[in-house]
């Protein structure tokens, strides 16, 4: 074997390799973006076998309901969220940062949108969360709401007898949070940039 093919197996990334491990994930993306920019995108969807990262320096929505579910992935595997239906959303800015698994090494996949481009919006954003942590400050709130009868947010309900809350205008700083999924309609990400890179950072 010669001393270039040696070095590059023991120390160096073969980039055509990680291109071709990479494109799909991108192409997928590209896809979703394209999906929830016309607001065509379902809810309801067999999710990946991980969770991802989202984070914003501050969130903003003029309504919230929320109630507990169970997401599945494509083996049936079941994962408790808390989905949160924001009405009409404005982010300073956003950040989602998932790790993938691929036969060169663990891959960090990240979006990020916002910032000094200008704030991202979407309409009807619903986020599938393990957690979230923030500064919020809610103008009305109703906890303890049956989940059948949420109406701050259209077309967000869970099932009747179910624990549910809702607010009205609200605001969340330093958004942190694990997602199974996220979806929205009329989404607008301004500065919109994408990263898949082998130990990439992480959004927090």
């Amino acid at each position: 074997m010669s001393t270039a093919k040696r070095s590059l197996r023991e120390g160096r990334t073969n980039w055509k390799k990680t291109a071709v491990v990479a494109l799909p994930a991108v192409l997928a993306v590209g896809a979703m973006a394209s999906v929830m920019a016309e607001g065509a995108l379902a809810a309801s969807f067999a999710v990946s076998g991980t969770s991802f990262q989202v984070s914003s320096g501050k969130l903003t929505s003029q309504g919230l309901s929320s109630y507990v579910q169970v997401d599945r992935d494509v083996d049936g595997k079941g994962h408790p969220v808390a989905l949160l239906g924001i009405g009409d959303a404005t982010l300073s800015d956003i950040c989602q940062a998932a790790e993938v698994r691929t036969p060169i090494g663990t891959v960090v996949f990240k979006l990020m949108a916002g910032g000094d481009a200008g704030n991202v919006t979407a309409s009807n954003l619903i986020i599938d969360g393990e957690d979230l942590v923030g500064d919020a400050r809610f103008g009305t709130a109703q906890i303890g709401r049956d989940a059948s009868t949420l109406d701050e947010v259209p077309g967000v309900k869970g099932e009747r007898g179910k624990f549910g809350l809702q607010a009205g205008d609200i605001e969340v700083a330093k958004v942190r949070s694990h997602a199974w999924s996220a979806t929205g309609g009329n989404f607008r990400l301004k500065g919109m940039k994408l990263d898949v890179s082998l130990g990439g950072k992480k959004c927090f």
